[in-house]
């Protein structure tokens, strides 16, 4: 046998030993893709942003949204065969200016009801705050924290910081109010409920994605983060009947004090787990010795709870250790080294399916340039047309290959 087929066999046969480790420990793992859910469907495709709904309210956006970008979108996305996006947008910026962001949130359901494509509506928080972060934070708005001396702005908002442990331990206690004195998960389901009363009718609105990625401080709080998840559902279950997503917790350190493993996940999960997914992100190869832990773990708890993974967020990266613009060390993506190739997009998708996933969405597809390039399958060119790249094609090939093309809303 050749080298070059030698090593080709040796993947692949690592590969299939993962899988089927993986699917020791969940027997049961294509049951709960459609456990509780109304639909058996697989919904795979992108992540995207827009531009109100993802504006800061400390800075402004520098790059300008093309014209009918979210229509031109869609429809690339649609004619390639996906049928699911997961679309980002913050609670500041709604802050910052409601009127635009629901005006965007009500094109971008008007363009997926057009091209059959199914959204996740995620509310995101990188850094907290832009309160926090001004630099790079985007998420929850200032009202929370400008009137508590303990939570000093521009003092950094990623997980590392005290003054973020000290918030988001207060959140988890339901101790962060605004200057009426309302507690901050009330003010987010009120929120949320304005969020679904713009998108609910639209048939392309699939769910509603809570919080993503939440802050953790101590082993204390995974039971606290299930009160919160359930309050939320519950809340939200009086206007909708559609898919709501949980999010894992960062950091996602496997040796962190805080104790994360399985069967703290699972405390994470709503009391009313009907029509409930949990979504995690992977953002390195499934066959690594690292991701491969973290995706164990998340179908432990999967099992233990019954709700089935949706991976709302792939890609491949390299991290460093870096000292960032607020002088802590922190480990990085390196951008030049950061990179995904045809046979690894199989690897992902091809194990995602294996396992028996509900959803899956690449990240990402951004009118923005980004710093790392396998960070966006676009660009766009000098007259504002979008103009895809190879990792899109990669994403094409590759879900194409294992899962073919999939039922539209429109023949559900």
């Amino acid at each position: 046998m050749q080298t070059s087929n030698l090593t080709k066999y040796l993947i692949n046969f690592k590969i299939a030993l993962i899988v089927a480790i993986f699917s020791l420990l969940l027997t049961n793992s294509f049951v709960l893709v459609s456990h509780g859910l109304e639909t058996n469907q697989l919904f795979f495709g992108v992540n995207m942003k827009g531009y109100y709904t993802s504006m800061p309210q400390s800075r402004i956006i520098g790059s300008i949204m093309p014209p009918n970008y979210f229509d031109d979108s869609f429809k690339l996305i649609s004619e390639a065969g996906m049928n699911h996006v997961r679309f980002v947008f913050y609670w500041e910026s709604y802050v910052k200016d409601p009127t635009n962001f629901m005006l965007e949130l009500q094109s971008v359901a008007q363009a997926a009801d057009k091209h059959n494509i199914s959204v996740i509506y995620d509310n995101h928080q990188f850094h907290t705050s832009s309160w926090f972060n001004p630099q790079r934070g985007t998420g929850f708005p200032s009202f929370l924290f400008q009137n508590n001396p303990s939570y000093p702005a521009g003092n950094g908002g990623g997980p590392k910081y005290e003054p973020a442990k000290l918030w988001w331990t207060d959140w988890w206690n339901r101790a962060v109010k605004d200057a009426n004195g309302t507690d901050g998960w009330t003010l987010q389901a009120e929120f949320l409920e304005k969020i679904i009363n713009t998108l609910e009718s639209h048939k392309s609105t699939l769910g509603y994605e809570i919080l993503s990625e939440p802050q953790v401080h101590n082993a204390d709080q995974w039971e606290k983060i299930g009160q919160y998840n359930t309050f939320i559902v519950n809340e939200l279950r009086k206007f909708t009947d559609k898919v709501l997503a949980y999010s894992m917790n960062i950091p996602v350190d496997l040796k962190s004090p805080i104790n994360l493993i399985p069967e703290n996940l699972a405390k994470m999960k709503p009391q009313n787990s009907t029509n409930v997914v949990f979504k995690v992100s992977i953002y390195g190869l499934p066959t690594g010795s690292y991701q491969q832990q973290r995706l164990t773990t998340f179908l432990q708890a999967s099992n233990m709870t019954g709700v089935p993974l949706y991976i709302g967020e792939w890609n491949n990266v390299l991290r460093e250790k870096n000292i960032n613009e607020e002088g802590a060390t922190v480990f990085e993506i390196n951008p030049f080294e950061s990179d995904i190739n045809q046979q690894e997009a199989n690897q992902f998708v091809k194990t995602f399916k294996d396992l028996g996933i509900w959803g899956l969405a690449y990240w990402k597809w951004d009118y923005v340039l980004q710093q790392t390039p396998n960070f966006n399958l676009i660009s766009i060119s000098d007259n504002g047309d979008i103009v895809t790249n190879k990792y899109f094609k990669q994403l094409k090939i590759a879900l194409d290959s294992n899962y073919g093309s999939q039922p539209s809303q429109e023949s559900q």
